[in-house]
């Protein structure tokens, strides 16, 4: 489970897509950077589990972002 998720764009100019986010998990911070395309760049460690956080991260930035 993601605890503390939190999302801002990359750019200062909204109309470019691009986000950086930060979240815990079992009480490990990780961030990483979520491209238009969906792709998920970590940045530091990776998180155990990784396949199951980043279907996640996609449920979170569908329905934060795109709706």
């Amino acid at each position: 489970m993601l605890q503390h998720f939190s999302y801002k764009p990359m750019f200062e100019n909204t109309q470019i897509p691009g986000w950086t986010f930060a979240f815990f998990s079992k009480s490990v911070r990780y961030t990483g950077e979520y491209l238009p395309d969906g792709t998920i760049k970590w940045l530091g460690e990776t998180p155990p589990e990784e396949e199951n956080i980043k279907k996640m991260i996609h449920e979170l930035m569908t329905f934060h972002v795109y709706d």
